[in-house]
């Protein structure tokens, strides 16, 4: 099983991050939960979801032994990472995380400048794909190459064609 939190402010893109990497598993023939949590302001607040996916029926949403977290905050670092299983990779926003934070010396820290990478690539709000693009580069869950499809699939449906999100998902899996 593998269980994966996304987590920052609300209006970072967190819970459609968490739904692409979702609709990725299920791409692939996983059982596959979502689950989101999210303050009582929709931006600004906090936001948060989990994903869990599997080849055998998933119990319940709720996660117990972290393997990845997306941290795009310090507040989220501080929240999740002791959910962490020893060994887990820990992707931050180099950009808001300083380098000396204090993190735990038992994970893998992956440290992403997805913001500044954003604004590069001109979308600012990119910045979720960023980080989802180097989280499918820097683990072996996805291959960019499937994230690319769920990403296009997921925004589809939407209506929305924004060539600049599939920009910033490759720019974040060269990082």
């Amino acid at each position: 099983m593998i269980e994966i939190r996304f987590a920052g402010f609300g209006g970072q893109g967190v819970l459609t991050t968490g739904m692409v990497c979702a609709t990725a598993g299920m791409d692939l023939g996983k059982n596959v939960t979502w689950y989101p949590s999210y303050g009582s302001q929709m931006r600004g607040g906090t936001a948060n979801c989990s994903v869990k996916f599997d080849d055998k029926a998933i119990a319940s949403p709720f996660l117990k032994n972290v393997d990845i977290l997306c941290a795009m905050n310090t507040p989220s670092v501080d929240s999740f990472q002791g959910e962490l299983k020893p060994g887990a990779v820990m992707f931050v926003d180099s950009g808001v995380v300083p380098e000396d934070y204090p993190v735990r010396d038992d994970i893998k820290v992956v440290r992403v400048p997805v913001n500044e990478i954003a604004h590069k690539a001109g979308n600012p709000r990119g910045a979720n794909l960023v980080m989802l693009g180097a989280m499918a580069a820097h683990t072996d869950i996805f291959t960019v190459d499937e994230i690319v499809k769920a990403v296009e699939k997921f925004f589809k449906k939407k209506g929305i064609d924004n060539p600049k999100n599939l920009e910033c998902l490759k720019l974040g899996a060269e990082c």
